[in-house]
């Protein structure tokens, strides 16, 4: 598997456990510890999970979850008028956490590349119009914490 599909797994496993997180509470070393061992290259009821790049998926769920009051400081600030983050889907919550974490911290992956990825991540839970929002969204968080 190439690196790219390593990451993209990683980002998509990310948004995932970042979702599990909110609904269940599930705290951070036993999220991290599941992945690891049932979900990451795993297959579950027929359903193939890609081997993902395990470093990197850590990076990012510890860093959204270490970082979240930022983050989601940094998203708020770009949303419309009378709109907040509580009234996201919980998957979309999940989906801007993580691209805004990626472009804040991983100053190593080009802007374009973690919009389009999180593009893709979109396109997994969501049609066309949210997949723009995202897309906006995220562009606006990197003209922000990238120079």
């Amino acid at each position: 598997m190439t690196r790219s599909k390593a990451r993209s797994a990683a980002r998509l496993a990310a948004v995932q456990a970042l979702y599990q997180m909110e609904m269940e509470g599930t705290p951070l070393t036993a999220l991290l510890h599941e992945f690891h061992l049932h979900r990451l290259g795993a297959t579950i009821e027929d359903v193939e999970y890609a081997d993902a790049e395990v470093a990197f998926f850590d990076d990012i769920v510890k860093g959204v979850d270490a970082r979240r009051e930022e983050i989601d400081a940094l998203i708020a600030g770009k949303l419309a008028q009378g709109w907040s983050l509580g009234r996201l889907d919980k998957p979309m919550r999940q989906i801007l956490r993580a691209g805004s974490y990626e472009l804040m911290a991983r100053a190593d992956v080009p802007t374009a590349t973690v919009i389009n990825e999180y593009l893709d991540v979109a396109h997994a839970f969501y049609d066309k119009r949210e997949t723009s929002f995202v897309n906006g969204l995220l562009d606006a968080v990197a003209k922000d914490v990238r120079d």
